[in-house]
């Protein structure tokens, strides 16, 4: 009873609010908008709350009107819009059922409904069958369908309601079912799919196929309430906005963005590469300057797929996790390669010609890259983590940065140098949550502090005092010393801050320096120094290794000539030509031993560091206490993104003050331990 009047408790007090913002939302200018989450697509965890939030925020812009967005579960979104308490509700299908209760806008992609199942199950010339959908075969009517109660997109699958159907409630209940052999088909979205295998079961990758159905409606829509006030005004103001987008390319840049644009298929006789890398300034060099290889290679063209690391990770995953071979050209790592090599999901690297020289590549770079003493990726740069920090800050204040400072240290230094009268903080840490973001640092600091991921068993460790006493400093020293929006900072957002000269130290990765160093680039130029990353308990793990590498997913139709792409852009040729046309300061680093010559040491003040960074760095020894993985800032299992990127939400809420560490770390060492059983690591 106490349950029952609590929830109609909150039902009644969210009516309340939701009436009094409706009265703001009613005025001329601003609109109210009530969504579900439904990642990757729209919802709280993605980059700006995902691709159709943005859509609406800049749609309505143009048109002169304010917007609100409220998230809610989809039955109370939709009984909020019925109302006219809100203006609408989206995203939605076009539902026919609907059509007394709401009025729909103009489509918008991101509806990708097809059917998921196993490799293994056989389905000949089935595919042909459901695409003519018209008249059902006796052969569909042996297969099982799971669908998602209230799912609107299966009026256009299945409009006679002829087929076997099991209902269940959510996504990841038809993906189980699927896994499981007990039924044929998952009606789901191709992205839905595939980003819930990355983050919940990974140990799925690679088990299940998408067949696509291009009967099924392509769009989403907004739902405008036909009892809330102007709706008729708000609709045409939407139109507009949309219209204006499409027209001048901003849906596609925003599609883009969130990598959920449609790949274009290759003109006349030229074979089009799509690859996809990281969003960083060295490989926007390499853009600009890959007019040289097509110059080179006029039957070739190249279509670049350029993304945040978040976005761009869980994007080749989901590629990779529904088989669906969109990508020529991967950026990947460390992480990556060895695994994927081992799952048969990249193309091997052979006969290399001699003038790539082979043996010119670091030792330590080539051969996290490698797998059974066989190369899978290409390394475009290489990096470790090191300690960045302002020389006129400290000479002013009188003190020095270790070259090789402890946390302790670095704690008293930050306090030392924060002035946010000045607008100067003391020190800025990874951030923003991501297993490639702020865990790939906190990783290095778990190490140092003499904690580890797991134990010898693979149970894990993340509620023990080593973790507890590193997060308990990382969240300190952010709170007290940190930017007012340490929690919301990625590597870039601290990168733009420390060369807007508003940081005093910064731990982060080696590669930045170039930029930090850069007169066209960075205001504090010429005052930065370099030392190695901080350690606390033990040395073991206090940098990490990484490379950013290209290489060539098995799925790929045309791996020749996307090989021909991986040498040139990681070639000493390369090399040469960024130093002709970009100095020596905008090398790629960290990839071979001809880099480092005088020349670039003398250019580069942060270069020999670097160098003795990464060649320091063992991800075979890496913790105090023995464990049975490798990594460094990452655990090299498949399962790791799911957990890192829960694990990284966690500690997030607890830098923003939502949760206590303790509670964070709990409920971390509860994630981890379920997925670790279900993928059958313990028991």
């Amino acid at each position: 009873m106490k349950i029952a009047i609590n929830s109609v408790f909150f039902l009644v007090l969210s009516c309340f609010f939701l009436s009094y913002a409706a009265g703001d939302s009613h005025l001329s200018n601003r609109v109210t908008l009530v969504a579900t989450e439904f990642e990757p697509y729209i919802g709280k965890n993605l980059p700006d709350n995902g691709y159709v939030y943005e859509l609406f925020k800049e749609a309505f812009e143009r048109s002169g009107y304010t917007i609100e967005i409220k998230f809610y579960p989809m039955a109370r979104a939709r009984y909020f819009a019925e109302r006219g308490d809100v203006d609408g509700v989206i995203p939605l299908f076009n539902n026919n059922s609907l059509q007394d209760k709401f009025v729909f806008s103009s489509p918008f992609p991101g509806n990708n409904i097809g059917l998921l199942k196993k490799k293994t199950l056989e389905t000949t010339r089935l595919a042909e069958a459901i695409e003519m959908l018209a008249d059902y075969q006796e052969k569909l009517k042996r297969y099982s369908f799971g669908i998602v109660r209230g799912a609107d997109a299966l009026q256009n699958f299945d409009p006679s309601n002829l087929l076997n159907k099991d209902s269940v409630r959510t996504n990841l209940q038809n993906i189980d079912k699927v896994a499981h052999g007990r039924i044929d088909f998952a009606v789901i979205d191709k992205y839905v799919a595939s980003d819930l295998m990355v983050l919940k079961r990974p140990n799925l990758i690679g088990q299940l196929d998408f067949i696509s159905l291009p009967q099924v409606g392509k769009s989403f829509y907004a739902a405008f309430s036909r009892n809330a006030p102007d709706y008729q005004q708000k609709l045409k103001a939407f139109n507009r906005g949309l219209r204006s987008m499409v027209q001048d390319g901003s849906l596609e840049r925003i599609l883009s963005k969130h990598g959920l644009n449609q790949f274009r298929a290759s003109n006349n006789n030229s074979i089009t590469l799509t690859i996809g890398i990281v969003n960083n300034p060295e490989m926007n060099v390499m853009r600009e300057l890959s007019t040289e290889f097509e110059e080179r290679h006029p039957d070739i063209n190249l279509e670049w797929k350029i993304l945040t690391e978040n976005t761009l990770r869980r994007r080749l995953m989901s590629d990779l996790a529904i088989s669906e071979g969109q990508f020529d050209v991967m950026m990947i790592g460390p992480y990556e390669a060895p695994i994927w090599a081992k799952n048969g999901w990249l193309k091997p690297i052979v006969d290399l010609p001699e003038k790539y020289d082979l043996n010119d590549l670091l030792a330590p770079i080539r051969q996290g890259l490698s797998y059974q003493d066989k190369l899978y990726a290409l390394p475009f740069y290489g990096e470790s983590s090191i300690t960045f920090y302002r020389k006129d800050l400290f000479d002013k204040a009188g003190i020095k940065m270790p070259l090789y400072p402890t946390y302790s240290e670095i704690m008293d230094l930050a306090k030392v140098v924060h002035a946010p009268q000045e607008n100067i903080y003391g020190i800025a840490l990874r951030g923003k949550a991501g297993w490639g973001q702020n865990m790939i640092y906190i990783s290095t600091l778990i190490n140092t502090f003499g904690g580890r991921w797991f134990d010898e068993d693979w149970n894990p460790t993340i509620n023990t005092p080593e973790w507890k006493a590193a997060i308990t400093y990382y969240d300190n020293i952010l709170k007290m010393y940190g930017s007012p929006n340490s929690a919301l900072n990625g590597w870039q957002d601290n990168r733009d801050l420390f060369a807007e000269g508003k940081l005093g130290i910064m731990v982060d990765a080696s590669v930045l320096a170039a930029t930090l160093n850069d007169p066209n680039l960075s205001k504090v130029h010429g005052k930065v120094g370099f030392s190695f990353a901080p350690t606390a308990v033990t040395p073991k793990g206090s940098h990490w290794l990484w490379s950013w590498a290209l290489a060539v997913p098995s799925s790929s139709k045309q791996s020749e000539q996307a090989m021909r792409f991986l040498r040139w852009a990681t070639s000493k040729e390369y090399i040469k030509t960024v130093v002709n046309k970009k100095g020596w300061g905008a090398v790629p680093p960290g990839t071979r031993h001809s880099t480092y010559q005088k020349e670039y040491l003398n250019s580069a003040p942060f270069a020999d560091l670097t160098f003795r960074a990464i060649k320091k760095a063992d991800p075979r020894d890496f913790t105090l206490k023995s464990v049975p993985y490798t990594g460094i800032g990452f655990v090299h299992i498949p399962e790791y993104p799911a957990i890192g990127r829960q694990v990284g939400i966690e500690i997030n809420k607890a830098l923003r003050g939502i949760i206590t560490v303790e509670q964070a770390l709990d409920n971390s060492q509860k994630f981890a331990t379920e997925q670790m059983k279900r993928s059958g690591y313990i028991k």
